[in-house]
C-alpha cells in the first residue's frame, strides 16, 4: 500500500469516484434506509459527479493510492437565506474504502473540506448521518461536528 494521497478530483476521476458511491451507497443507506435506490450511483452517479466537479460551489475530493481512487468526499456551499442568514459548508458524503480505514484518510479528507469551507467563507458546517450509523456519528464528533437536528422518518 503505498501512502494515500488526497487532491481535488480531476477529469478521469469520474468512474473510481462512482464505484466508491456505490460502495458508499451499498454499505450506508444499502443497510439503514430501504428507501434509497441502490442503482443511484449507475444511472445517475458519473452526471452527477461532473456536474458536481464543474461547479464552484461543489467540492469533490478523491484519496487515492497509486491510480486506485480509494475513498471520496463531496461538499458544497450554501448561501445565507432571511431564515439562516449564514453560509454553510454541507459535507454531502464521505467514504473510505475499509481497508484504509483507521489510517487517518477520513480525517485527512475532512481537514481538507474545513479548509475549502474557510477559504470561502462559511460560517458553519453541516453533515448528515443515520442514527443507527454510530461510528460515522462518532467520527464526525472527533472532528467538531455537534449533534443540532434530529430528523424522524415514517410512512403514511
Amino acid at each position: 500500500m503505498n501512502p494515500v494521497r488526497i487532491r481535488l478530483a480531476a477529469a478521469g476521476d469520474e468512474p473510481g469516484l462512482v464505484a466508491v458511491v456505490a460502495d458508499l451507497i451499498a454499505e450506508d443507506p444499502g443497510t439503514r434506509d430501504p428507501s434509497v435506490s441502490q442503482q443511484w450511483p449507475h444511472r445517475f452517479g458519473l452526471s452527477s459527479m461532473k456536474t458536481w466537479m464543474a461547479d464552484t460551489n461543489w467540492l469533490v475530493l478523491a484519496a487515492t493510492d497509486g491510480e486506485a481512487i480509494v475513498g471520496i468526499l463531496t461538499g458544497f456551499l450554501t448561501e445565507p437565506t432571511d431564515y439562516r442568514p449564514v453560509r454553510i459548508a454541507t459535507l454531502h458524503s464521505l467514504y473510505v474504502n475499509p481497508a484504509y480505514r483507521d489510517g487517518g484518510v477520513g480525517a485527512q479528507l475532512v481537514a481538507k473540506f474545513r479548509s475549502w469551507a474557510r477559504n470561502r467563507q462559511a460560517q458553519r458546517m453541516s453533515v448528515t448521518a443515520y442514527a443507527a450509523n454510530t461510528d460515522a456519528i462518532r467520527f464526525y464528533q472527533r472532528h467538531a461536528f455537534t449533534p443540532r437536528l434530529l430528523e424522524l422518518d415514517g410512512e403514511p
